[in-house]
């Protein structure tokens, strides 16, 4: 339900969309329930987080900084370390990620089987029946 003022996340120009982007994507999750836990180090973020580029963990992490999600600390050493930890609006929102990832959790044999029907009702398409 919308409060009077508040922004319709269901609007097309709305300026909270931007961030439900960030926030939602898959990468961020994993990022933002990884960083739960403890301050980690780029290195053990992508060492945590199988199938994510360095590319694109450096993306997520700039836009969860910029969000005021995460904060990144530089430590002037050699070489040196930056570390990655949940600032307070990221300790807030990080319980409500993590049951999100539990359900998943909970209910994938439930959804890859919906899946496999959905997928065994959709016909061959001609051009690709033709190929086998």
């Amino acid at each position: 339900m919308e409060r009077a003022g508040s922004p319709d996340l269901y609007a097309a120009d709305c300026p909270v969309r931007p961030i439900y982007d960030d926030i939602t994507s898959r990468w961020a999750t994993l990022v933002l329930t990884t960083l739960m836990t403890r301050p980690h180090r780029f290195s053990q973020l992508a060492a945590r987080i199988g199938g994510i580029s360095e590319k694109m963990l450096a993306q997520t992490l700039r836009a969860l900084t910029r969000d005021g999600l995460v904060n990144r600390t530089v430590v002037p050493t050699v070489p040196i370390q930056v570390t990655y930890e949940l600032t307070a609006l990221g300790t807030d929102l990080t319980p409500h990620l993590a049951a999100l990832v539990t359900w998943v959790s909970r209910h994938t044999s439930t959804i890859q089987a919906a899946q496999a029907g959905y997928d065994a009702d959709i016909p061959i398409p001609p051009a690709v029946a033709n190929r086998r």
